[in-house]
């Protein structure tokens, strides 16, 4: 028999055939590195795009490193190109080859092309080999001062890279300052925008250990920087206008005349094509307004078009970003959008994150006056052939008939639902049911009848089938076959593995016993029986959610991922990925370890689930929103613009020596619990012993969160702050900033006036396992301070009160 035909498989261009290929290639660059004849460049862009597709799909051609060196000899500057992308691709994995690499970028740093200089020092400082150092210096410093803007660009990105390979040598060559002078002098707009990149995060990760760099900081949001950036705002691209859109919404008006100059000049930017300048501009009007209630409500009506807009044009990721932040401002002004409910009907072709979303701002929406519409809407989509969606309308329709819009029209739909032919609509219209049920006991006699007619062994899902339960042992006594259903249900323990169905069986079996004892009492033996031998934990945690504190943190954090994950930031990103210009979250110098979502959502305490305070009020519909006319700000000469502050934080020097004698209150953990407040009697003790902190002091949120849910509470207080004090906090971060120089650091807060509220840490400086966490709620109206403090020493508690209430009485004080 003649063997089978060996197949013959083609080598692909993008693939080596052989290991010899590499080879064949390398002596081919050898052979044209000295070579001057005509069409030698030809000859060379094949063999670097062979070598770059080779590294491009992961095959290793570092053996090539030398020729491609040698190669780079040339004028032609899409070789130049080229070469630079695989240097800076195999440089940092070959240190000792990147050697080569020096000189002829450095040549080439000092080409006659301003093109060719600004791709090669772009290329020596992406080289990131910090032996290497030492040869960024030279080209940085001519690179920021060259005649051509984009090598000044490139050199202000640059003095950033190396500031992240070597902090003390970029700011031993004073390159921060040479930044600062070029943003505020120079003519191109796009090195001023690269600058101010490269100082806020350079300032920013300075600030935790030079004073100095805390004040530079700080400065950018002096006014005449923002007013100086601001005039020129028309000639920044889309990428700068959000940079400096983003620094504009951290500065602090002096005065309402201040937010208006500011709101004037950006009125135009609301009807801008770019999705992100137009969520930056909303930003800044709404966290200027903050204070401003009227014109904080015209601010929701004027950008309510331009956002509304945005959502029905683009793509349907864009989409989604902008019905995220739009979600955010219907949850806090739901009336302000009741009339523009039809944007929020779903398309057929919309992706189901999209409808999900959707459908959620519809809940919201709902009123008086549209609750017969929306819920037409949402029972249409009942049908949709995509469960997830079916799931989420028959959960709208019932949130909006607990709102008690219209409440007959719904119950007749949801009583509609239990009777389609469809499991997963049947099993959420039987949880919505008794939910409807808890709270409005009259439809009981309608939803009964429907409800008695269904079979629960054609309920499987564990909530439907718990709510079925509930119904049966509630209303049992207008249900005749109710204790025999429960019964059969007892009779199959065993096959039922979810914790919820069976103490929802437990209690139903006990209700119906009281109702209709002799038809129950064999049923409620055997429930006892089986509950008793139940191998099974079953365990109720009550949680509070807190979403009205979840949706404020956000609203801080408009315009950012926190929107679209609907999450704070620091549940999913740490401290380096946080951003330079964090001044709400950044200032006790935290260090976030990675961790996940999930693993930081378990150890979260019940009660303290988000660590801000809620301030949503409802806000009232005012008058139309301000006329949005030409305007200029003020003109800043920026010879003149100081970029350094003349705020000084206290020396951190803490003594309790002369401080009064403290009188403990302790309460147990379970008066806390049933919210009884009792108290011991207070008695006298002696001074605490003395107690130094230390000024350092970091801990990240996940270990804040753990140790919070697990230590006891060692002492609660009530103090009042001084007149000053309650006038001074005007935001969050005048009393963080006090405190900090109390060596008392800030891991969260939150809130507006008249209400905030703080979580504090610090950390005795003689014990480094000992620290004390702190929940400071503050209304400034009434000047009243509640305090819980825990702490890992409980000894030490005491004295870690009498230095915190020391350092608050001060703040406000001249």
């Amino acid at each position: 028999m003649a063997p089978p035909a060996q197949s013959y498989k083609s080598p692909s261009p993008s693939q080596p055939s052989g290991k010899g290929e590499v080879s064949d290639l390398k002596l081919q660059l050898r052979q044209l590195a000295g070579s001057r004849a005509p069409g030698t460049d030809d000859s060379k862009r094949d063999l670097f795009k062979k070598v770059i597709s080779y590294m491009t799909v992961g095959i290793d051609v570092s053996s090539l490193f030398s020729e491609m060196v040698m190669c780079s000899a040339t004028s032609d500057i899409v070789l130049k190109k080229m070469c630079y992308l695989y240097v800076g691709n195999y440089a940092k994995g070959n240190p000792d080859l990147a050697l080569l690499t020096i000189n002829f970028l450095q040549k080439d740093c000092r080409d006659e092309d301003p093109m060719i200089r600004g791709l090669a020092l772009r290329s020596l400082c992406s080289l990131r080999v910090a032996n290497l150092v030492e040869y960024l210096v030279g080209p940085l410093g001519l690179g920021l001062k060259d005649s051509n803007g984009y090598v000044r660009m490139v050199a202000a990105i640059g003095a950033l890279k190396l500031y992240h390979i070597s902090a003390a040598t970029c700011v031993d060559a004073d390159f921060p300052s040479m930044l600062k002078s070029l943003m505020l002098h120079d003519s191109d707009s796009q090195v001023v925008a690269n600058c101010l990149s490269a100082l806020q995060e350079i300032w920013s990760l300075e600030a935790s250990s030079s004073e100095e760099a805390s004040k530079e900081r700080e400065a950018l949001l002096s006014k005449p920087v923002i007013y100086y950036l601001l005039n020129r705002f028309k000639d920044f691209n889309e990428w700068a206008q959000c940079l400096v859109l983003d620094l504009v919404s951290k500065y602090v008006p002096s005065d309402s005349n201040d937010i208006f100059d500011i709101m004037n000049l950006l009125e135009d930017r609301l009807q801008h094509a770019n999705g992100a300048v137009v969520l930056a501009t909303v930003k800044v009007f709404l966290h200027m307004t903050l204070s401003m209630t009227d014109v904080h409500q015209q601010v929701y009506e004027r950008i309510k078009a331009p956002l509304l807009t945005l959502v029905s044009s683009g793509s349907q990721e864009q989409s989604y970003a902008l019905l995220s932040h739009l979600h955010l401002l219907v949850m806090r002004a739901p009336m302000l959008f009741s009339s523009d409910y039809k944007h929020f009907y779903c398309q057929y072709n919309e992706p189901s994150y999209v409808k999900k979303l959707k459908l959620d701002m519809l809940t919201a929406v709902a009123n008086e006056n549209n609750t017969y519409e929306i819920v037409t809407e949402l029972c249409e989509y009942v049908a949709n052939v995509d469960v997830a969606i079916a799931r989420e309308s028959v959960r709208a329709v019932g949130k909006i008939a607990l709102q008690q819009y219209d409440v007959n029209a719904i119950v007749d739909r949801l009583l509609q639902f239990l009777e389609m032919e469809k499991g997963y609509v049947t099993a959420e219209a039987l949880v919505l049911v008794k939910d409807l049920l808890r709270k409005y006991p009259q439809w009981s006699q309608d939803c009964i009848a429907v409800v008695g007619n269904i079979s629960s062994r054609n309920v499987q899902e564990p909530k439907a089938k718990a709510a079925l339960i509930w119904m049966l042992g509630e209303y049992c006594q207008d249900m005749a076959d109710a204790p025999y259903v429960l019964e059969n249900l007892i009779e199959n323990w065993d096959d039922e593995h979810s914790a919820e169905v069976r103490l929802h069986l437990l209690t139903a079996v006990l209700k119906c016993f009281l109702k209709r004892p002799p038809e129950t009492q064999k049923a409620l033996g055997a429930a006892l029986a089986a509950g008793l031998s139940d191998s099974h934990q079953a365990v109720s945690v009550f949680t509070d959610t807190q979403n009205s504190e979840i949706k404020d943190r956000i609203f801080d954090e408009f315009n950012s991922l926190s929107v679209v994950y609907q999450k704070p930031s620091y549940m999913f990103t740490d401290k380096e990925h946080r951003g330079p210009f964090e001044f709400s979250e950044e200032t006790g110098g935290l260090s976030v370890g990675v961790e996940s979502v999930e693993n930081i959502a378990q150890r979260v305490d019940a009660n303290d689930n988000d660590l801000l305070l809620g301030t949503s009020e409802e806000e009232e519909i005012r008058g139309p929103s301000p006329d949005g006319s030409a305007y200029s700000a003020p003109a800043y000469d920026a010879a003149s613009i100081s970029l350094t502050s003349s705020h000084t934080q206290s020396e951190p020097v803490i003594s309790n020596s002369s401080l009064p004698t403290y009188s403990a209150q302790t309460s147990l953990a379970i008066d806390d619990l049933l919210g009884l407040s009792l108290s011991s009697s207070t008695t006298s003790v002696p001074s605490p012993p003395f107690l130094k902190l230390n000024a350092k002091a970091v801990i990240d949120p996940g270990t804040f969160q753990r140790k919070w849910g697990q230590l006891p509470i060692a002492l609660t207080q009530e103090c009042s702050i001084s007149p000053q004090g309650a006038a001074a906090l005007t935001s969050p971060q005048v009393l963080l900033r006090h405190m900090q120089g109390q060596s008392i650091h800030c891991i969260a807060s939150g809130g507006q006036a008249p209400n905030f509220k703080f979580f504090f840490f610090a950390q005795n400086a003689e014990a480094s396992a000992s620290f004390f966490l702190v929940e400071c709620i503050i209304n400034t109206s009434s000047s009243k301070v509640q305090i819980k403090v825990k702490a890992d020493d409980q000894s030490t508690s005491d004295a870690f009160w009498n230095l915190f209430q020391s350092a608050l009485s001060r703040f406000g004080s001249p």
